[in-house]
């Protein structure tokens, strides 16, 4: 119950808008939304994503034994080099920590791309260009290998 709370009130914060936007500048969302492109397909398979001024959440599936942490820290790392040059800087730009959930079944799959999908206008971003969904035939029922992730803007950024 104590982790549900937790989790709820840093999911209001972001929503409202505190910390550092970024994410807000054109450029840097367009260089995080291209990195999910990068090896979809190869290493994973996204299912819906959306780039938040402040934070970032995907839906994706690993495949070929990549691991959930590889995968993000992959991303963080090539969209902090991007992020710093665009801004022409130096310094962390993700938090370390990420929030991760296991999807673990069509119903539970379902609600997290729903949320995903409707977390701009949750935070009274309207007409937000930074989400996606992919919708991938054949998708297997058992879903218990997916995972949602959620990405937060931190350090000096």
């Amino acid at each position: 119950r104590i982790d549900k709370l937790f989790s709820d009130k840093i999911e209001e914060y972001l929503d409202s808008g505190y910390g550092s936007c970024i994410l807000r500048n054109e450029a840097i969302a367009k260089t995080v939304a291209d990195a999910f492109d990068q090896f979809d397909r190869e290493r994973y398979d996204i299912f819906s994503w959306c780039v938040m001024p402040n934070h970032v959440h995907v839906v994706f599936r690993p495949l070929n034994n990549n691991k959930l942490e590889d995968i993000l820290h992959s991303w963080k790392s090539f969209t902090s080099h991007k992020i710093n040059e665009i801004l022409n800087r130096q310094g962390t730009v993700w938090q370390r920590e990420y929030y991760d959930h296991l999807v673990r079944d069509q119903k539970d799959f379902d609600r997290v791309n729903k949320y995903v999908l409707d977390n701009p206008k949750k935070a009274n971003l309207f007409d937000w260009q930074w989400c996606g969904e992919r919708l991938r035939p054949g998708r297997p029922q058992d879903s218990r290998r997916d995972a949602g992730a959620t990405m937060t803007i931190g350090g000096e950024a």
